[in-house]
């Protein structure tokens, strides 16, 4: 027996319609099926591959404020889909707690709506000893932000460096 991935995640919400706007508008997921009876929405960013890999749910019980999950991060297929949701966020004035390199990945971690931490990344192929977590600046060109994130992984030490 063993789990060969996660399948899908989901929020409880309380504005359903505002939380589909952004998962659909700003974050591009497509919806793949709803039933507006029960107040549940169901998204895909692959939905040839996968039927939903997200899903909102109106029912949130928990105050604002509270700390219901870590995170949901969203893989993306390059650097450049990476500064494209760099602008994107700056011009929907979406609450972004920090644009990263974890030496494996560069990511931006940002907020919904409804204040749950989501995460966009691209994923470099290599190990690299984590938690590592740098701020890079992502008003660069392609190149000179991957050179920023191997200077940020070099000044980490030798702990950091990718495995051989």
């Amino acid at each position: 027996m063993a789990i060969t991935g996660l399948g899908h995640t989901g929020f409880w919400v309380n504005d359903l319609e505002g939380m589909r706007d952004f998962y659909t508008r700003v974050l591009g997921l497509t919806v793949t099926d709803e039933d507006e009876e029960r107040g549940i929405v169901f998204f895909s960013s692959r939905p040839d591959e996968e039927h939903h890999e997200f899903v909102l749910q109106r029912g949130r019980t928990a105050p604002a404020g509270t700390k219901l999950s870590h995170q949901v991060s969203w893989r993306v297929d390059s650097l450049e889909s990476i500064i494209a949701f760099h602008h994107r966020f700056r011009a929907e004035g979406i609450e972004v707690q920090q644009e990263v390199t974890h030496g494996n990945a560069i990511g931006i971690y940002f907020f919904d709506p409804e204040g749950n931490r989501n995460e966009v990344y691209l994923r470099i192929e290599r190990d690299v000893r984590q938690p590592f977590r740098k701020t890079i600046d992502l008003d660069q060109a392609p190149e000179e932000i991957f050179a920023e994130a191997e200077r940020l992984l070099a000044e980490g030490g030798p702990a950091y460096q990718p495995v051989q």
